[in-house]
């Protein structure tokens, strides 16, 4: 039987990489079907994508000769099987555009994640969770009750085994220690505004400002808010036409876009962390 996987890798650069582990693949019986490799001239770190099938390889040796292969180059490295949909918790409060879209890609195969879980601090789309039969868990935050909450989220991430965890506009910032326990697993969405523009309507101080772009960043989440590695962000043009429902709504589109973008990266295993920035091999 033919299994198909994604190896991702990172090591200090050096002569024959390549070839080390195109010759390792061969071996082991594996076609290469895709392969992206990245220098860093900066860093001087070495970072590469491939997708192979092999046919009778068993998993476990798999792993234990690339294991062998990794200590020799000192190598991080991570092996998916390719056809096993991620397993996705989604979290959000009030504003369900992203929710939506990611809901509506996911059903139509155009995302290979598996959403398990909704999670929410309000009731608002218990109803849309349900269309989707997709269980729907009602947390309420306050500040006295948030270490409670999120450790409730972290059970419910952790019981349904998620890979990926999404903040499809969560409009709560979430504690530096789940932020530690969902380092390179959680992807957040914001307005491109900041910092300018924080806090409440940010559209309202936008078009008061008059500005002439609108868009949207979608990033790893860390203890430092907002600050986290980016993947992917997108703007739309804007002029003094616009009034502030034709800048939310197109600011709404850009985020949806850009965050189905970098989950759908993510979940196919193309965004390799590089220090506070990403490798990205789309």
């Amino acid at each position: 039987m033919t299994q198909a996987y994604i190896l991702t890798l990172s090591c200090p650069d050096r002569l024959g990489l390549v070839h080390a582990v195109s010759g390792f693949l061969l071996e082991q019986g594996g076609n290469i079907e895709e392969a992206a490799q990245y220098n860093d001239q900066a860093t001087g770190l070495f970072f590469m994508r491939v997708q192979f099938a092999c046919s009778g390889t068993d998993p476990g040796q798999l792993r234990s000769a690339l294991a062998e292969l990794a200590d020799r180059y000192q190598m991080q490295w991570k092996l998916h099987p390719k056809n096993q949909a991620m397993k996705t918790v989604i979290m959000v409060s009030k504003e369900g555009h992203c929710l939506n879209d990611l809901l509506f890609r996911c059903k139509s195969g155009l995302l290979p994640i598996e959403i398990s879980a909704i999670i929410s601090n309000h009731r608002e789309f218990y109803q849309l969770a349900a269309s989707y039969n997709i269980p729907f868990h009602h947390i309420p935050v306050t500040a006295s009750t948030k270490a409670q909450a999120e450790a409730r989220q972290f059970e419910i991430i952790e019981a349904e085994g998620a890979e990926l965890v999404v903040l499809a506009r969560y409009m709560q910032v979430l504690s530096n220690d789940l932020c530690t326990k969902l380092a390179g697993r959680a992807i957040n969405i914001h307005h491109s505004f900041l910092p300018s523009f924080k806090g409440a309507k940010p559209y309202y101080q936008a078009h008061d400002r008059g500005v002439k772009l609108i868009g949207a960043t979608a990033h790893y989440v860390t203890a430092d808010l907002d600050e986290g590695p980016i993947i992917e962000q997108d703007v739309a043009r804007a002029d003094h036409t616009d009034t502030v429902e034709n800048l939310t709504a197109r600011g709404r589109d850009t985020e949806s876009q850009v965050l189905a973008r970098a989950v759908k990266w993510h979940s196919e295993h193309r965004v390799i962390l590089n220090g506070h920035k990403t490798v990205v091999f789309r």
